[in-house]
């Protein structure tokens, strides 16, 4: 079962972090769609018979790896990531594409985790945040405006698509794990004013149908990444677990 607070602590980190001004906006597929991007060793988690993506948008502070002090400006990242799970029923998360602006970030595809950087701003009128993006080459782009609402008491689908404390990731024939620990998401409702965006289509989604569900956070802090740990076992294909 998904958890509001980390499922471990991470006693140790490799990197430590705040992550602040965090959209959410969660679209549905059919899960055969979804398990057709993973690898072999994970399997696609469902929420009431479906799978769902998500692109995320927010704010990286007060980065730094242990010993090193805090950077002292911030920097944008948005992640396109799906939900998955381990045969036993260890859930996570598996990142289709991280877009940055710094290249310190690239030293994570030593691991797998599909980090690009491109030119990325996040801007506020008023009550409204707007996040924008293009990959260095000019494709794919994002270009998206959220008008947070009211505080949620998070529960159901709302935690389940927020509430994920481990990153999976591959390189070569080996299948990673990256624990996480921060406190939990404190969430709002929130609207879209805009959405135009190329990175599902990038990951070789269909686009996407329907409404989508999305939160807003304004941030945590004491974010701690753990070290990534390869997964001992066999890569296989495994069942499709459903949730709700």
């Amino acid at each position: 079962m998904v958890s509001r607070e980390a499922e471990q602590r991470v006693v140790v980190p490799l990197l430590k972090a705040r992550w602040s001004r965090q959209t959410f906006v969660h679209w549905p597929y059919a899960p055969q769609v979804v398990q057709a991007l993973l690898p072999d060793g994970l399997v696609v988690d469902t929420y009431d018979d479906m799978a769902w993506v998500s692109l995320t948008p927010f704010v990286m502070e007060a980065v730094r790896p242990v010993g090193v002090p805090p950077t002292p400006v911030g920097f944008p990242e948005t992640n396109l990531r799906t939900y998955v799970r381990l045969q036993g029923g260890c859930e996570g998360l598996w990142f289709l594409s991280l877009e940055v602006t710094t290249p310190v970030m690239l030293a994570a595809r030593v691991v797998g985790v599909p980090y690009h950087v491109g030119d990325l701003l996040i801007r506020q009128h008023g009550p409204v945040i707007r996040y924008t993006g293009t990959r260095r080459g000019g494709y794919p782009s994002y270009d998206l405006a959220v008008r947070p609402g009211a505080p949620l008491a998070a529960g159901g689908l709302d935690m389940w698509l927020t509430s994920r404390w481990r990153a999976f990731s591959r390189s070569g024939r080996a299948l990673w794990q990256t624990p996480v620990q921060h406190e939990p998401w404190p969430l709002h409702s929130a609207a879209l004013e805009n959405m135009d965006q190329t990175l599902t289509a990038s990951a070789g989604l269909p686009p996407p149908s329907g409404p989508p569900v999305v939160h807003f956070s304004p941030g945590v802090g004491r974010v701690r990444l753990g070290v990534p740990r390869r997964v001992p076992r066999p890569l296989k294909r495994l069942g499709v677990r459903r949730a709700g």
